[in-house]
């Protein structure tokens, strides 16, 4: 009977998203938004967890607030109270709040700490594309938009570095990547939504592999019974994640440099490019911490764990080849 419940409100939040981004109007939006919201307080609320009923707690007050800004600015246009330029400040905000963009990031390290594995891959995936598409749609404001990516970059830098939380160290990662996403979002929807694939691609990867062998925290990677291969895909992930060339994640990012070069933003991508180099570190280190204690004892506890390896792999494999593609996604730039 649970597993028909998680069916049902899964299927609901799919079915929220798709309103959302095919709804052409602000109440339609907002109608898709709700359901995705309800649909997801309950994937998360755990009776066993108390850590699950607070991250629930603080996900549906921050979602609420977000959301009544987005009632706020419609009654607003409604009225023709304030310019155009304003409410979609207003709405732009309400959506970085909704999807844990700096300085709106308060809540989003401190939910994604009560989640399982299977809800925060849903909260660092599915969650944002909502919020993406809709800001994809306005008209945005510059100075906003430049405060928001480096703020997200130099923040989630700056409070990843000392984590030992692996799921923190994930969400500090995604506000990362968030800031390289709207930044590209601003010239291109085609590349915002092939960054925002291949940045989903590789998260998933690495959240399988922590949901795979129960990894919770920093010290655990030490003592875990990875195989030599799952730690050597373990790694490459890593470095995918961090845009180190060749692999799969580099490409989206060297596509966002030279799209930002083309538009003379010199400042901001030689910005970001430094501050991209503080996450760098927190992913070597745990890149570090699985290679150095490498066992020869290959051992499988159950046969999920040996079916997702053969899918880690297949999925790993573009990381690898990812240089190929290189030319062929550029040429048009």
């Amino acid at each position: 009977m649970m597993n028909l419940y998680k069916m049902m409100f899964t299927l609901s939040l799919f079915i929220g998203t798709l309103i959302t981004i095919s709804a052409n109007s602000w109440m339609g939006i907002w109608l898709g938004l709700e359901i995705n919201l309800l649909s997801f307080i309950p994937l998360i609320n755990n009776n066993n967890n108390a850590l699950s009923n607070e991250s629930a707690i603080k996900y549906f007050i921050t979602q609420a607030l977000a959301s009544t800004i987005i009632v706020f600015s419609m009654i607003l246009m409604m009225g023709k109270s304030i310019n155009n330029e304003m409410s979609n400040l207003m709405i732009s905000t309400s959506m970085m709040i909704k999807m844990g963009a700096a300085p709106f990031h308060f809540w989003f390290p401190e939910v994604m700490e009560g989640l399982n594995w299977s809800n925060s891959m849903i909260l660092l995936t599915w969650q944002k594309i909502a919020p993406f598409t809709i800001i994809s749609y306005i008209k945005q404001n510059m100075n906003f938009i430049i405060i928001t990516i480096i703020a997200s970059m130099l923040i989630s830098g700056i409070m990843g570095i000392n984590q030992v939380s692996l799921r923190k160290i994930m969400a500090f990662s995604s506000i990362n990547h968030i800031g390289w996403m709207i930044s590209i979002m601003i010239y291109s929807n085609l590349m915002w939504t092939m960054y925002f694939l291949v940045y989903t691609i590789i998260s998933v990867n690495i959240i399988i592999m922590f949901w795979m062998y129960n990894l919770s925290f920093f010290n655990q990677i030490h003592s875990n019974e990875m195989s030599p291969m799952l730690k050597i895909i373990f790694m490459i992930n890593l470095m995918s994640l961090g845009g180190v060339p060749p692999f799969l994640g580099f490409i989206p990012k060297w596509i966002t440099i030279q799209l930002l070069i083309s538009q003379f933003n010199m400042f901001l991508i030689i910005f970001m490019i430094m501050l991209t180099l503080i996450p760098l570190f927190f992913y070597t280190r745990l890149m570090f911490s699985s290679l150095l204690i490498i066992t020869s004892k290959i051992s499988f506890k159950f046969n999920m764990i040996y079916n997702m390896n053969w899918i880690l792999i297949t999925m790993n494999t573009m990381n690898i080849f990812s240089f190929i593609l290189i030319p062929m996604l550029t040429m048009n730039l």
